[in-house]
C-alpha cells in the first residue's frame, strides 16, 4: 500500500509538472522564441541629438573592448559620449581619455560625481550625474549603456531609427553575454532564458500590457520621458535599476521596447563559477524584494517546474511506475524544447538543453544564497561597496 501511494503521489506532482510546462509553452507569451529584435531599419526623417552615458567603476579591464565602439558610431545626428568614473581605482577615466585621444571619433567627457549619498546605488548616482552633464546639451534621446558592453558601428543609428518609426519612449536590447567557458555556456543562455520567462519580451512592447523590464546594458530612453518620469532620481534605491526604470515610465504612460541583441555584445568575462554566482546572488533575493513567502515559492516552483521532470523519470523507471516515467519525459521534453532556441541565439549545440534541470538547480541554489547573505548582515558587495539593508544596494557597475 505505501508503495503504491508512494507512485501515485510520483505521478501526481510529474502530471502537475507538465502541465505547468503546457501552461508556460502556451501561455506566457511564447517567451521561448528568440525573434523579439529590432525591426529593420527605416530612417526617419531627421535624425535627432543623442548623449551616451556610460557609468564606469574599475572597468580597466574592458575599456579597451568597448568605449572604441561607443566613440565610433556611424550617427548621422549629433552624439556625444559622457563617461562617469564612479571612483574608479584602476585608472579607468584616465584610461577612458586615452582610447578617446588615440580613436577619435565622436567627443568624449570624463566626469566623477563623488560618492553616493545614503539611499543611492552608486550606478544610478553615477547616471545622474551623467543626465545632468548631458542635459546641458539639450539632447532628444539619452542611450545608457554599461562599460562592459560593445556596440556595431550602426547600433545607435538602429537604436534611434526603431524608437522614432516605432513611438517608443525606451528602446532596451539585451546584449548577447559571453559564452566561452564551460561556466558561462551552461549558466549564461539559462540566464536570458529565465528573464525572459518573467518578462516576455512581446508582453513588454504591448500598450496597455503590465509587463515592464529592460536591460540595464543598453537603453535607449527619450530624455523628456527620463524628466517625466523622474529618471534616475524615482528609483534611486533600486538593485534591479533596469526594471525598475521600465516600470516608472509604463506607469506613467510611456511606450518601451525590449528584444535580444544583433549588434550589442557583452565584453565581460565570467569565466569561474564563482563569478557567475556574485553576479545572479547579488539581486536575487531582491527580485523578491526580501520576501521570504516569495523565497519559499520560488525554490518550490523551481523544484516542481525544472526537477520534478527529470526526478520523476528515473524514479517511475526505477519503481516501475510506467506513467510517472513518461510523464516525467514529457516534461522534459518540453522544457527542452523551449530552451532549444535560446541555445541557438548563443550559437551553442542544442544538444546543452538537456542540462537545463542542472543549470535550474544551480539558480535555486544561488537564489537561496542570496537570501542566506542577507539575512546574515552581509548585505551585497559589488565593485568594493557593501550595502546590508534592503534601501541600500549594490552598485551594478
Amino acid at each position: 500500500m505505501g508503495q503504491t501511494a508512494r507512485v501515485s503521489a510520483l505521478l501526481w506532482i510529474a502530471a502537475v509538472s507538465l502541465a505547468a510546462w503546457l501552461w508556460l509553452l502556451l501561455c506566457q507569451g511564447r517567451f521561448w522564441q528568440t525573434d523579439v529584435r529590432l525591426p529593420p531599419r527605416r530612417d526617419p526623417g531627421d535624425w535627432p541629438s543623442v548623449c551616451v552615458v556610460v557609468p564606469a567603476r574599475d572597468e580597466a579591464a574592458v575599456l579597451p573592448s568597448s568605449l572604441p565602439s561607443l566613440l565610433a558610431q556611424e550617427y548621422p545626428g549629433r552624439a556625444e559620449v559622457f563617461l562617469v568614473d564612479d571612483g574608479s581605482s584602476d585608472g579607468t577615466g584616465e584610461l577612458a581619455r586615452e582610447l578617446a585621444r588615440r580613436h577619435g571619433g565622436l567627443p568624449l567627457t570624463v566626469d566623477s560625481p563623488g560618492e553616493p549619498p545614503a539611499g543611492w546605488t552608486g550606478k544610478l548616482w553615477a547616471v545622474r550625474h551623467g543626465i545632468v552633464l548631458a542635459r546641458a546639451r539639450d539632447p532628444e534621446y539619452l542611450l545608457l549603456t554599461d562599460a562592459d558592453i560593445a556596440h556595431a558601428p550602426d547600433s545607435l543609428r538602429h537604436l534611434v531609427a526603431a524608437a522614432r518609426t516605432g513611438g517608443f519612449d525606451v528602446v532596451s536590447q539585451m546584449a548577447r553575454l559571453r559564452v566561452e567557458s564551460l561556466w558561462e555556456r551552461l549558466v549564461v543562455p539559462a540566464f536570458v532564458y529565465f528573464f525572459a520567462q518573467l518578462y516576455p519580451f512581446r508582453r513588454i512592447g504591448r500598450r496597455g500590457a503590465r509587463t515592464a523590464a529592460a536591460a540595464g546594458g543598453c537603453v535607449l530612453l527619450r530624455a523628456e520621458t527620463a524628466e517625466r518620469a523622474r529618471i534616475p532620481d524615482a528609483i534611486r534605491h533600486a538593485v534591479i535599476d533596469d526594471v525598475a526604470l521600465a516600470r516608472a515610465v509604463k506607469g506613467g504612460g510611456g511606450h518601451i521596447w525590449l528584444g535580444l541583441a544583433e549588434r550589442v555584445d557583452s565584453v565581460r568575462p565570467y569565466p569561474r563559477l564563482h563569478d557567475l554566482w556574485r553576479m545572479v546572488s547579488r539581486s536575487a533575493y531582491a527580485q523578491l524584494r526580501h520576501n521570504p513567502l516569495l523565497l519559499l515559492g520560488t525554490v518550490a516552483g523551481l523544484a516542481l517546474v525544472y526537477l520534478v521532470p527529470p526526478v520523476a523519470l528515473v524514479a517511475g523507471a526505477a519503481t516501475g511506475s510506467t506513467a510517472a516515467a513518461v510523464t516525467g519525459a514529457l516534461a522534459w521534453l518540453v522544457m527542452t524544447g523551449t530552451y532549444v532556441p535560446m541555445l541557438r541565439y548563443y550559437r551553442l549545440p542544442p544538444w546543452l538543453a538537456v542540462s537545463l534541470p542542472l543549470t535550474a538547480f544551480l539558480y535555486l541554489l544561488m537564489t537561496v544564497d542570496s537570501a542566506v547573505q542577507h539575512y546574515r548582515g552581509r548585505g551585497a558587495a559589488w565593485k568594493g561597496r557593501t550595502y546590508a539593508r534592503p534601501d541600500a544596494v549594490p552598485d551594478e557597475g
